[in-house]
């Protein structure tokens, strides 16, 4: 039976996104570790992340689990969710600047508080997909997702969907064996479960 880790680094929403991945993950097992040789082991990971990106990033290095994320990242399948997405990036404008994992090329900038524009965004929007990935399947375009978050990376060369708040971000990003989202599936009821689903079977190609 195949593995699936979520990444404990001390942060994130884990019981929720490992209940989710149980839910629709039959054949395979869910561990939520911090342990290398599981992560290493691991048919795909999951990053998850809530929170201040530089408490992320402080919490992930003192496990030891950065340079893990990195070797990985170009291994087997991962999916970066939130907080976690934003690691993979290279900066984040948050805390006065954090320098991310830099896997992926991208910034992360404060969301514009124009007026009637709430910051942090929380609630539902929608998702617009703006190229097609097998991670996709069975999820409507425009289908609405769970949002929680200050920041967001306006552009990407990676991005493969974007939602409107204010102004438009990217939503979600892929290149390769990589797909992260901004929203939180393990909130977002039947199209976030959908997601997991997806990504548990994916083989890493699009």
């Amino acid at each position: 039976m195949g593995k699936v880790a979520v990444i404990d680094y001390g942060m994130g929403n884990l019981h929720s996104v490992g209940k989710a991945l149980e839910k629709v993950s039959q054949k395979k097992r869910i561990i939520v570790t911090s342990n290398v040789s599981d992560i290493n082991n691991a048919e795909r990971l999951v990053l998850p992340g809530v929170g201040a990106i530089k408490d992320c990033m402080e919490a992930l290095s003192l496990k030891g689990l950065d340079e893990v994320v990195i070797k990985n990242s170009s291994r087997k399948p991962i999916l970066a969710v939130c907080v976690g997405m934003q690691m993979l990036l290279e900066v984040s404008e948050e805390n006065n600047g954090v320098n991310g994992l830099g896997i992926l090329k991208g910034k992360v900038t404060k969301i514009s508080n124009k007026p009637n524009i709430k910051v942090p965004h929380t609630g539902w929007n929608q998702v617009k997909q703006i190229k097609d990935h097998a991670v996709w399947n069975n999820i409507e375009d425009n289908s609405y997702f769970y949002f929680v978050h200050s920041y967001a990376c306006m552009e990407s060369d990676f991005a493969i969907a974007k939602t409107e708040h204010g102004m438009k971000f990217v939503s979600a990003i892929s290149k390769d064996n990589i797909f992260a989202v901004q929203f939180h599936p393990e909130k977002s009821q039947k199209a976030g479960l959908i997601l997991y689903e997806n990504f548990v079977n994916w083989q890493g190609e699009v």
